[in-house]
């Protein structure tokens, strides 16, 4: 999980944006989107085989 310390004078606005950057670079977006809907194996296998092409 991202930890982000408010700096000095630093803005509620500005202290979410830096935490929004270091959730992206962590992946937890990606991993948001991934886990959103159930893909069954099957289904996943094929999408992989797609790609792959």
């Amino acid at each position: 999980m991202a930890n982000v310390h408010k700096r000095g004078n630093e803005s509620l606005d500005d202290l979410l944006r830096r935490f929004k950057r270091e959730c992206i670079k962590e992946g937890l977006y990606s991993e948001l989107k991934k886990r959103r809907y159930f893909v069954p194996p099957s289904v996943r296998k094929k999408q992989k085989e797609a790609k792959k092409r």
